[in-house]
């Protein structure tokens, strides 16, 4: 942004709105809402415009907290405009992308001048005022450019502020908290300790040198203007978690969620342990119901999405003598701010991690198994009085292979739904498209993961090529086994008889015989831990091949986790985690054999998301009422 483009949007910014707030309550009022109603409507949507606060209220018609006085939280922070900004962003999208989400992504980048405090709707207009007031003060004493130096530790980066600088800061966060405490009536706490602007938070320590090196590329001096802005939030969802709404779903019964796309869900997640697998309950930011929801209908997003932006004010700063060269190099690509500088620096960051690159380790569960969808009374629903199978529903498997023993041992190892073949092939094929080569199979010996195996290497157009390991200790923890017993496997006969493509001559690190029925979580700990080291010890390294390991939900933490150095999570929330764990869910983790260390990674292919399909009877409505 140009420095004159700047002081204009500043003088803008900093001016009061044409239309005062009692304007907007007043044009509310006459339209027939209560005061306390529109108060909140207007404090929800930043109390910007008639249209946003009407719009607000007509979705929250049904909001059983619409009556109840509780008040919006508000902060104050400094937030960066311009290339620095850009950086920033650019450093954001990096490290998520090379190291995964941490604490820092949750929030576009910022220092926190007042930490978040409450103030009643129908004062929040005296916040604005003081914004604008103690800005106008500050305006001439305000730096032309803030001291940032970098500071690294193993759960913390970012740029710490200059002395001098953050001395000016202090004041203004002092002077504001004062007269808004004063004025509005609510408890301002300025943030007096190092003030700070986080780069990455409670990030794994592995991380920590890949971050500084992007950290690194980043020019703190860069050409930037600062806004201080007031931002609030929904109070009541501080500590729950967001999900974004990325497909529509229509109420099936009465405990259930409409959800629209873009809309954010809130969801507790202390109230999910009793909630049926592939669903949560959670609270719409856009209507304030409640109800049950298809998790897979959603995805992760940010804390700061769901965040009102209030008021800012610009400082306007003396230009910096710069060249027209470095003060615009940015150009657009893709509708992205590209800058070359940035680009070659990060490039060289990847060139230099790329050569230490050996292995991959690719973890993944299941495809949907038959019982998932029918319940544990599927084999009653697809055999005949005399003993035959027959398939009751396109999604039952075709056939069954054959085993010697009885037909109902397949009650506790149950087979691949005919939509769980198609997503094994699917994921196989999307492998295939990223050209993932996979030097290695290992399967846990339930028959699901090792169809999963069969038809993921199928879709790799490697079924020919790579034999699949069965591996007894790859299996779930036990306790979770429902009949309490070790299920009884296919045989290695009855698989390469069913056309499996095993390989007989592996023989396995952990013998069947050593499955304990129930085992502690300890136990399965250890195992899990064990097993994934000597794997990886029996795969030598070729070139960039990955170790594809088809395990169960409980694998994806159990097997990664032990590779690059995390403790196992905790027993009392690992069932929670597990839950949430899709049908062909995965893991990826690199190898830095230079560093004899693995790190975790993004998967080379993106996850797979479809919707339920209730079973339909034609008469049901059509020709029946």
């Amino acid at each position: 942004m140009a420095v004159a483009e700047t002081q204009l949007y500043a003088k803008v910014s900093n001016k009061r709105r044409s239309k005062s707030t009692s304007a907007l309550l007043e044009s509310l009022l006459t339209k027939g809402f209560p005061a306390h109603i529109a108060q909140k409507a207007l404090a929800a949507t930043g109390q910007k415009s008639i249209e946003d606060a009407t719009k607000w209220l007509h979705s929250h018609c049904n909001d059983p907290s619409l009556d109840d006085p509780i008040p919006q939280e508000y902060a104050l922070y400094l937030c960066p405009i311009g290339r620095l900004h850009n950086h920033l962003q650019e450093f954001w999208k990096e490290s998520k992308r090379q190291c995964g989400k941490n604490r820092a992504h949750e929030i576009f980048p910022h220092i926190t001048l007042c930490d978040f405090f409450t103030c009643e709707d129908q004062k929040v207009e005296l916040l604005y005022d003081t914004l604008k007031r103690v800005g106008d003060s500050f305006s001439q004493c305000f730096p032309p450019s803030i001291s940032l130096s970098l500071h690294s530790s193993t759960s913390y980066l970012g740029f710490f502020i200059g002395d001098s600088h953050a001395n000016i800061l202090k004041e203004f966060a002092l002077a504001f908290s004062s007269e808004a405490s004063a004025i509005a009536d609510c408890h301002v706490k300025p943030c007096l300790k190092q003030l700070h602007l986080t780069l990455a938070h409670k990030f794994y320590p592995h991380h920590q040198k890949t971050l500084e090196q992007l950290a690194k590329c980043i020019n703190p001096g860069e050409t930037c203007q600062w806004v201080a802005t007031l931002y609030s939030r929904d109070m009541r969802f501080v500590h729950y978690q967001t999900l974004r709404v990325l497909f529509q779903y229509k109420p099936r019964n009465i405990d259930e969620l409409l959800i629209n796309v873009g809309d954010f869900i809130y969801v507790d997640p202390t109230q999910q342990s009793n909630v049926s697998e592939g669903w949560v309950i959670g609270t719409s930011h856009q209507t304030g119901c409640r109800g049950f929801l298809p998790e897979n209908y959603t995805e992760r997003a940010n804390e700061s999405d769901t965040w009102v932006k209030h008021r800012e004010y610009v400082f306007v700063t003396a230009p910096r003598f710069v060249s027209e060269t470095e003060n615009e190099p940015n150009v657009k690509l893709d509708g992205e701010v590209h800058n070359p500088r940035w680009s070659g620096s990060i490039t060289n960051v990847l060139s230099l991690q790329n050569v230490a690159l050996r292995r991959g380790v690719l973890v993944m569960r299941h495809g949907e198994r038959v019982d998932q969808v029918f319940g544990k009374s599927w084999l009653q629903q697809c055999f005949t009085a005399d003993g035959k199978y027959y398939r009751a529903d396109l999604n039952f498997p075709s056939t069954l292979p054959k085993r010697k023993d009885s037909m109902k041992h397949f009650e506790y190892d149950p087979p691949l739904s005919c939509c769980g073949v198609f997503q094994s092939r699917l994921i196989g094929e999307a492998l295939l498209d990223h050209e993932v080569t996979v030097s290695y199979m290992y399967s846990s010996p339930a028959l699901r993961c090792i169809q999963t195996a069969q038809h993921v290497l199928q879709g790799l157009k490697l079924d020919q090529k790579v034999k699949i390991r069965v591996e007894p200790g790859l299996f779930e923890w036990t306790k979770w086994e429902a009949s309490k017993v070790i299920p009884n496997f296919m045989t290695m006969t009855e698989l390469v008889e069913a056309s499996y493509q095993v390989d007989t001559s592996y023989r396995s690190n952990f013998p069947l015989s050593s499955l304990v029925p129930s085992e502690s979580y300890e136990e399965y700990v250890s195992r899990s831990s064990m097993v994934i080291k000597q794997i990886i010890t029996a795969c030598p390294s070729k070139g960039k091949g990955v170790i594809l390991i088809v395990g169960h939900g409980s694998s994806l933490a159990s097997f990664t986790r032990p590779l690059i150095g995390l403790p196992a999570r905790d027993s009392s929330n690992f069932a929670q985690v597990v839950r949430k764990i899709p049908s062909l869910g995965m893991c990826f983790c690199e190898e830095l054999k230079e560093e004899n260390k693995w790190q975790m990674v993004n998967p080379p292919v993106k996850t797979l998301t479809h919707g339920a399909n209730a079973a339909f009877n034609w008469r049901n409505g059509i020709v029946e009422d």
